[in-house]
């Protein structure tokens, strides 16, 4: 008899840890702090927002909050009763502990997480999570803790909710249970529902700095040098997640190749371009074509920003902070190349639409790139 294929995970980055597995959250002191500190007044919120980047860590942080509260037993009469339960000073919890175990394999009961799951008459991954799986979450509910401790429902992502998925969710956080914390993960809050937004206290996460980007590759397991932190920290915008993935895919490499496309800001090289675009053609090269659409809109909004503020930031390639200070020299020049970002974003979500050759794609965005060269070349001429 075959074995069961394991089903894919959304909220995982094939090849690391997920954040279920991650024993050490670097640089967001801040936000873990401000929640211990609820939970030690007694007056612990019974449902949390927590806000930032994509990859910064707000999944690691709710799944060591989720091992926090279930590994503490309670006292008295729980959190409103004659006695408050015990309030730990650290999120910490031993990779030992029974609670980590059944976490780890995805067996704790007393944890239910919320995410995209496939669709049984697919086998696809959803792109959104779907009303069928928050009607889960009422069976987890109607069932009380077997121990009396705390309970912890983990929303990852947030955002992925439909409209009927975020209005059943609603439910829940208008009448919720007693000692039970919902824990809702979002990298654009702006889309939520208002109702649920306002039912949650916020705990904001920020990017991450070098060296603590440094310090979580390490403990994902990564060999990354000191070196690569500074360019990985500014394509990645501070972001574990998206660290993770330009090193998988080689992405420093190919921003480096892209920057030399460009060269001293004149043209783009026509050869170097065909060879890039042939690099993402095939069927093996989707992650390598997602990867290069990507880093075009980074390199955009890099070369925008730079002319906006007036002031080159740390290079993220060799030969970068030279090619910035020519095509991104004047204020006018921000508003060329926001124009182009907005164009290129515009062609890249049509070809992904209609299924347009990758090969083609890659060509047509980057001759986008060369005519605001042409511009700003004339206009410097």
């Amino acid at each position: 008899m075959a074995e069961d294929k394991p089903q894919p995970e959304p909220d995982r980055i094939d090849g690391f840890p997920h954040p279920r597995e991650t024993r050490d959250l670097f640089g967001q002191e801040t936000a873990e702090t401000e929640f211990l500190d609820s939970w030690r007044s007694g007056r612990l919120h019974h449902a949390w927002l927590l806000r930032g980047p994509a990859g910064i860590g707000k999944a690691t942080l709710a799944y060591r909050i989720a091992h926090a509260l279930l590994a503490t037993p309670p006292a008295g009469g729980g959190l409103f009763g004659e006695a408050e339960p015990a309030t730990p000073q650290t999120l910490d919890v031993p990779a030992d502990s029974v609670i980590a175990a059944r976490i780890g394999a995805e067996a704790e009961p007393r944890l239910f997480v919320l995410k995209r799951t496939p669709n049984p008459n697919t086998g696809r991954m959803r792109t959104q999570i779907a009303v069928d799986d928050v009607r889960r979450l009422r069976q987890f509910l109607g069932l009380s803790a077997a121990d009396g401790g705390w309970r912890a429902v983990i929303i990852d992502a947030a955002d992925e909710m439909n409209r009927a998925s975020a209005n059943a969710l609603l439910k829940f956080l208008e009448e919720p249970p007693p000692d039970c914390i919902f824990l809702l993960i979002s990298h654009a809050p702006a889309g939520l529902l208002p109702t649920i937004r306002s039912r949650c206290r916020t705990l904001d996460l920020a990017p991450l700095a070098s060296d603590n980007l440094f310090w979580a590759l390490e403990a994902a397991g990564t060999e990354t040098s000191r070196d690569d932190v500074g360019p990985l920290a500014e394509l990645a915008g501070g972001s574990v997640g998206r660290s993770l993935k330009l090193l998988e895919e080689d992405g420093l490499e190919i921003y480096a190749g892209m920057v030399r496309l460009l060269g001293s800001g004149g043209r783009v090289d026509r050869s170097g371009l065909v060879e890039l675009a042939e690099s993402c053609a095939g069927r093996d090269s989707a992650n390598r074509y997602a990867l290069v659409l990507d880093l075009v809109q980074v390199m955009l909004a890099r070369a925008a920003r730079t002319a906006a503020r007036g002031e080159i930031p740390a290079e993220a390639a060799p030969g970068e902070a030279d090619l910035l200070a020519v095509i991104a020299a004047h204020p006018a020049h921000a508003t060329l190349w926001a124009e182009t970002h907005a164009r290129t974003a515009a062609t890249v979500r049509h070809a992904v639409a209609v299924n347009l050759d990758p090969a083609q794609t890659i060509l047509d965005t980057f001759l986008e790139i060369d005519a605001t060269l042409g511009r700003i070349g004339a206009a410097a001429a």
